[in-house]
């Protein structure tokens, strides 16, 4: 078994994911897990290629999705590097709350509007992030967020069908769905980094034009480890003392 088979496990043809899925998969354990630390150089792609038996469009459609999640730097001439822990905030959550349960317990009521919900297959982007097989079935929800009258969030939601088939199945509260049908996260991962708002994302939280905001992507897994779900969150700015408490609770 090559060196890099060694450190990040061996591709399986035979697998239902696609090799890049696999390979992407693999290298983000790798680096959650310390194997690659912050700043580390990864190996160039011809010698990924070459020593896990892939081609080289598989090992850049991986670099490229981790590169995207903040997770590589690439640096021209240089190769592609682990981002240093300053330039995302990464935290594994093992107790989990809805936003719901977020604004209640700071004294203020949630509600939503919805933008849209309907049904649809994973983008190889989600396919990538949840671990599944492209064509898997997916519901999404994209609501505004308020805290009493005050937009906080556009949050945008996709889960899976094999652990939500309705989409009239949620009403107020996701978390609140899935605890109904048995399929409650017990674990996410959340990623945050900061944004630029476009005039429909202003529009909606009634800011400015390139005003700041924050960006959260929060991957929710079961009690087998599998992905349930993937939320993308875009919040104002002037909420980030909200956001970063939600990212420093243990």
């Amino acid at each position: 078994m090559s060196r890099l088979a060694d450190l990040i496990g061996p591709l399986d043809a035979a697998d239902s994911l696609p090799l890049y899925q696999q390979l992407h998969r693999a290298l983000r354990q790798a680096i959650d897990g310390g194997v690659f630390r912050a700043e580390d150089s990864l190996p160039a792609e011809r010698q990924f290629a070459a020593e896990l038996g892939v081609s080289r469009i598989t090992v850049r459609k991986a670099l490229d999705a981790l590169a995207a999640e903040g997770l590589l730097v690439s640096r021209p001439g240089a190769g592609n590097f682990v981002a240093s822990p300053g330039s995302r905030i990464d935290k594994n959550f093992a107790k989990l709350t809805s936003f719901s349960e977020d604004i209640r317990s700071r004294g203020r009521e949630p509600r939503s509007e919805w933008l849209k919900r309907v049904n649809g297959t994973v983008s190889p982007d989600e396919a990538l992030k949840l671990g599944v097989s492209p064509g898997t079935q997916v519901l999404r929800f994209h609501r505004l967020r308020f805290a009493d009258d005050r937009p906080m969030a556009i949050e945008y939601a996709t889960v899976l069908c094999t652990a939500l088939r309705s989409l009239e199945a949620v009403t107020d509260s996701l978390y609140a769905a899935l605890r109904q049908v048995g399929a409650r996260p017990v674990r996410a991962l959340q990623r945050l980094r900061a944004v630029l708002l476009d005039d429909e994302q202003a529009r909606l939280l009634q800011t400015e034009p390139d005003a700041a905001g924050l960006f959260v992507e929060r991957i929710s897994y079961g009690a087998d480890g599998r992905a349930l779900e993937m939320t993308q969150s875009i919040y104002r700015g002037d909420a980030y003392d909200f956001v970063a408490e939600l990212v420093d609770r243990d």
